[in-house]
């Protein structure tokens, strides 16, 4: 296992440990502190896909969806005030979601690669970050799969509330999944100023 492969599994394994407990810590109504630090992880993904190929991104890939899952199931042992940290349903969305956003990432960017330094990161990220927020929010709290779980853990994410205190009535995962992709938005962009520092200072000069 080369040195870079293993640092990426390290900052891999740094961001989804990290996410998987801030999300446990709310930011306002519809976020949580886990929001800002999850989308680091397709900066991870690109840098790898970038410098060594995409068949080593795809082991980081494959080494975070391990431990996001190792995560998810340390949490469903954990009973917190209204029982489980993690219900299944949650873990189910979550690494479902990891898993498929991060390979359709490698995948764009693999196909990008050739074009201009910014497209590929930001391109892939974004079509990473809708599936990644669409499949997550979906799977965790729609009712059209409440049979993954049918005790309902999550049944406060379906209580129908205005759109961000002020819009048409949603349910309350609707604004969740909104203000999740607008951070993730934001990150992709702004990520792309450590993903050139870091590409200038790690890529080999030939």
């Amino acid at each position: 296992m080369t040195r870079g492969l293993i640092a990426g599994i390290a900052a891999m394994a740094a961001i989804v440990v990290a996410s998987n407990i801030l999300v446990q810590f709310l930011l306002g109504d519809w976020l949580t502190w886990g929001a800002f630090t999850y989308p680091f992880a397709f900066l991870v993904t690109d840098l790898m896909n970038r410098i060594y190929g995409a068949a080593q991104a795809r082991k980081v890939v494959l080494a975070g969806f391990v431990i996001g899952i190792l995560c998810s199931f340390i949490g469903t042992q954990i009973i917190g005030e209204f029982g489980p940290l993690v219900s299944l349903r949650i873990a189910i969305g979550s690494g479902t979601a990891f898993l498929i956003a991060q390979m359709v990432d490698v995948s764009v960017f693999n196909r990008l690669r050739a074009g201009k330094w910014w497209r590929a990161p930001v391109v892939s990220s974004v079509i990473g970050s809708v599936l990644d927020t669409a499949i997550f929010f979906t799977i965790s709290f729609s009712a059209m799969l409440v049979f993954l779980d049918v005790s309902e853990p999550n049944g406060w994410a379906r209580e129908l509330v205005p759109m961000f205190g002020f819009g048409p009535e949603m349910p309350l995962w609707v604004s969740l999944a909104v203000a999740d992709f607008g951070v993730k938005l934001a990150l992709i962009f702004i990520a792309l100023i450590p993903f050139k520092l870091l590409l200038n200072k790690l890529q080999p000069q030939h």
